[in-house]
């Protein structure tokens, strides 16, 4: 497992140093600099001060460009072996090795099934914990606590989806974990996710509206001063909300104050790839067919499934909603064609959303259940089952 502290190279480059010269001038060996930079020994106590001046960052800037660390060889080691075996002694690097193997399958969730990944983000979220538990450096134990917070965040989203969105007490509990992680780690943006993500329990799994609504609006309350697009994240879903609800006004308000949120997105938001304006549109689409206005939810609809290609288990929910607002048009054949395309996704990834929004369909389409086109669609949704 191999890693770089690759913002202190680059600190180091900027300041106009190689590594040789940055030896000479602190008075320690090149190989010294070196094992700073590949992540395998950190300075000194009575060097960092000089350190400091020398790349023109304070203390605290030095910290944080020592605690950034990138992994390069994703493969495990002798030293996770090592750490597992010796939890006491995990390091930075061990961290970054688990942050990146979290990163990997994270992104492996809008392609593959929920229960392809779930084993692997099992493990790895129980090695996390292990290592947390036993962490004998504070730093290392704080840097497990952010990790342990996405893993069980994550964890909680695919339990969620595997159970086809039936089983709400299993990932409610990881989602109450990673608030507790987040908490520890003083990460408000990953409280607010597992906070949304509890919303979204209540909102299509328990069919808990005004539960839903009070749990986004406490994400968004949590996200203000960090993260504009978790606020906007958060706002769509209360909108969401209150279009279960019926309330017109609320949910347009709702979504007017999300939308502001794109104006306020910075280069520090880490959750800013995750507010789109694709996400926007599917919600508000959403939104519109939960208040019976599928006139207006279609055209949103439609051009935002031809822009989530990319995303299957974002494009299933689109489809299986455009499909909802064409039924209740009485455009049947577009219908038909749209839920061909909802199953075509659904059976990539097998995701909860888009795979109850199929079946919801399939039950708003039984009175033409004799037609041929019809017998077509149910035999399809027989065979996901």
């Amino acid at each position: 497992m191999a890693a770089k502290r690759i913002g202190l190279r680059q600190r180091r480059k900027a300041a106009g140093f190689t590594q040789e010269s940055l030896a000479e001038f602190l008075g320690v060996e090149r190989s010294t600099v070196g094992r700073w930079e590949a992540a395998e020994t950190e300075p000194q106590a009575y060097i960092r001060p000089k350190l400091a001046r020398t790349l023109r960052v304070s203390t605290e800037e030095l910290q944080a460009l020592l605690d950034d660390i990138t992994v390069t060889d994703t493969k495990p080691s002798d030293r996770m072996t090592y750490a597992l075996e010796n939890p006491a002694s995990a390091d930075l690097v061990v961290v970054a090795y688990l942050h990146e193997r979290l990163r990997q399958l994270d992104e492996s969730y809008d392609q593959e099934s929920s229960t392809s990944l779930l084993g692997t983000a099992g493990q790895l979220h129980g090695q996390v914990q292990y290592l947390r538990e036993n962490a004998g450096n504070p730093r290392v134990r704080r840097a497990l606590y952010e990790v342990e917070a996405d893993s069980a965040t994550f964890l909680g989203q695919l339990t969620w989806d595997v159970s086809q969105r039936r089983d709400h007490a299993a990932p409610l509990r990881y989602f109450q974990e990673a608030v507790a992680a987040a908490r520890h780690a003083r990460d408000p943006s990953t409280e607010s996710y597992a906070t949304l993500r509890m919303s979204f329990v209540a909102l299509y799994g328990q069919k808990n509206a005004a539960r839903g609504v009070t749990l986004a609006e406490q994400a968004a309350e949590v996200a203000k001063a960090v993260s504009p697009s978790l606020t906007g994240l958060s706002l769509l879903h209360v909108a969401e909300g209150h279009a279960m609800t019926g309330a017109l006004k609320e949910c347009e308000d709702s979504l007017k104050k999300a939308e502001a949120q794109f104006d306020r997105v910075h280069p520090d938001d880490l959750a800013a790839p995750y507010y789109t304006v694709n996400e926007f549109n599917r919600l508000a689409g959403s939104c519109y067919l939960a208040l019976d206005l599928p006139e207006r939810a279609e055209p949103i609809l439609r051009m935002t499934s031809r822009a989530l290609a990319a995303k299957k288990k974002s494009q299933a929910i689109a489809l299986g909603n455009l499909t909802l607002a064409f039924i209740r048009q009485g455009k049947l054949d577009e219908a038909a064609a749209t839920m061909h395309r909802t199953i075509d996704a659904v059976e990539l990834t097998r995701g909860g959303g888009g795979l109850n929004l199929a079946f919801s369909a399939g039950r708003e389409l039984r009175q033409w259940r004799t037609e041929p086109w019809a017998q077509e669609i149910n035999d399809r949704l027989l065979a996901l089952m």
